[in-house]
């Protein structure tokens, strides 16, 4: 480790293509990083004495370790520290919103290391090299578990399970494997290609996927406890929040997810539908977070006419997005850069049009705390030919399972195991919609606790946790 380098070095961040070039297709944005530059990044980590970017991070990757690796050019013991804790860092290092990096102790009087970049560098530069190999037991134990769900929590469960020879099936609804990381992340932020390597790993390592399958409906999930000796239950939180203001029910406005899954499918080959094509629309979408984000760059890229994002947010300045929470709130995307537009301290109270939208009735709001005021006589019409409502989920789909009415969650009092002996649940279905690391951390954890549960033990990694302020617990 380079002991100055956080003095001699500036924070450099992963270029990105033009905008002029990017806008025009759904290609992914951001390009590598040159090696030089990689190792340059790397020795601005400090190897603090109490690095809390381990905190920040739901798995406690190793994160100074594999930093002075790459500083050094040691690529393949660097690969070899990372994949101890994170069984998939190309997901990590492409759509992880990097809390590690908020938590850097270089944040607090410079600008952060750029653990993100690095971390997608050692996991790519392992791929090219060939050293990622299957998780190929070194025995079989006889034991049979179903993963429910595709996503992140339940590949890497699965990852874990097989590993130590347990027989796994992975049960999937949609089409095609991934979860949210397939149909809810646009492709111009994550090629398909890195799922699909990931998943014929897992193939080739004996894990078995079945597509097309609800389970609670065809197989029912007691039918599917009988069959395997557990059930892992990694179903997402995908019941969304609603918005009940006249104008809902107009054609023309549309879940957030609705429309992200339609224009992935239509990336992947499929017709898109002219309901869900904002080309040449005034496109109104409603939350701050990462999903209108993504619904903002897709709208974008689909040529609408004009794009609009309603926050309740006042708008941040320079002093409030160097402080967390504020940083993570007020957080813009590349995407911002690319057109449109952002309406601060904004809030929708009707939609107008004759059986289509044709307009948004939006107040300003004075916000203190929680409370939201709306502000008098500042209502004004903004056109929209379409509205995207993303304004988050309210929780797991569970009336299917018969495990309690949609919108809730599966968070058991002891570990993962719920009520009904032998089956388990991880990732957003127990703690909620969340961040792609918490859902792998999630998985890791839970495949530890359905392993100890079969073989009375187990020597699995458990991921770094801290019960007081996560709300999840050690299983």
């Amino acid at each position: 480790m380079d002991p100055r380098g956080f003095l001699k070095y500036r924070r450099a961040k992963a270029p990105y293509r033009a905008i002029s070039e990017r806008i025009r297709d759904f290609a992914e944005v951001q390009l590598p990083m040159a090696e030089k530059d990689l190792k340059v990044q790397a020795s601005r980590c400090m190897n603090c004495g109490v690095p809390f970017c381990h905190q920040g991070c739901p798995l406690g990757n190793p994160i100074p370790e594999f930093n002075d690796l790459v500083h050094q050019g040691r690529w393949r013991e660097a690969y070899q520290e990372l994949s101890r804790t994170n069984p998939f860092p190309e997901f990590t290092g492409k759509i992880c919103p990097a809390p590690c990096e908020d938590a850097c102790v270089l944040a607090s009087t410079d600008k952060a290391v750029t653990i993100k970049s690095v971390e997608l560098a050692v996991i790519e530069k392992a791929f090219e090299e060939g050293w990622v190999s299957p998780p190929l037991p070194s025995a079989e134990t006889g034991f049979s578990v179903a993963v429910v769900g595709s996503g992140p929590a339940g590949l890497a469960a699965a990852h874990q399970l097989r590993s130590v020879g347990h027989t796994v099936t992975v049960y999937e609804r949609s089409d095609r494997l991934g979860g949210l990381m397939r149909y809810g992340v646009p492709d111009y932020k994550m090629d398909r290609a890195l799922i699909d390597r990931r998943v014929d790993l897992l193939r080739e390592a004996g894990v078995e996927f079945k597509t097309g399958v609800e389970v609670g409906r065809k197989p029912s999930l007691k039918r599917l406890r009988h069959d395997h000796d557990a059930v892992l239950l990694c179903i997402g939180a995908l019941a969304a929040r609603e918005l009940d203001v006249p104008g809902r029910g107009l054609d023309g406005v549309h879940l957030a997810m609705d429309y992200l899954t339609a224009q992935n499918k239509a990336c992947a080959g499929e017709p898109l539908s002219q309901e869900f094509n904002a080309s040449g629309r005034n496109v109104v979408i409603l939350g701050g977070g990462d999903t209108g984000a993504d619904c903002y760059g897709t709208a974008i890229r689909q040529g609408a006419a004009s794009v609009t994002q309603l926050i309740h947010y006042p708008a941040p300045d320079e002093e409030q997005v160097k402080e967390w929470p504020k940083s993570e709130l007020l957080k813009s995307s590349f995407v911002h850069d690319e057109g449109g537009r952002r309406e601060w301290n904004a809030q929708a109270v009707a939609f107008k049009g004759e059986g289509r939208v044709e307009s948004v009735d939006v107040y300003q709001v004075w916000i203190t705390g929680r409370l939201k005021v709306p502000v008098p006589n500042s209502v004004q019409n903004i056109p929209a030919d379409m509205v995207l409502l993303a304004i988050g989920f309210e929780g797991a789909e569970l009336a299917a399972l018969g495990l309690g009415s949609d919108g809730g969650r599966l968070n058991p009092p002891r570990g993962y195991e719920t009520e009904i002996p032998g089956v388990f649940s991880a990732g957003d279905v127990r703690k909620g919609a969340s961040l792609i690391v918490w859902a792998i951390a999630d998985g890791l954890n839970a495949a530890k606790a359905v392993d100890r549960s079969l073989r009375g033990e187990s020597g699995l990694w458990e991921s770094y946790v801290q019960p007081a302020w996560t709300g999840l617990t050690h299983s």
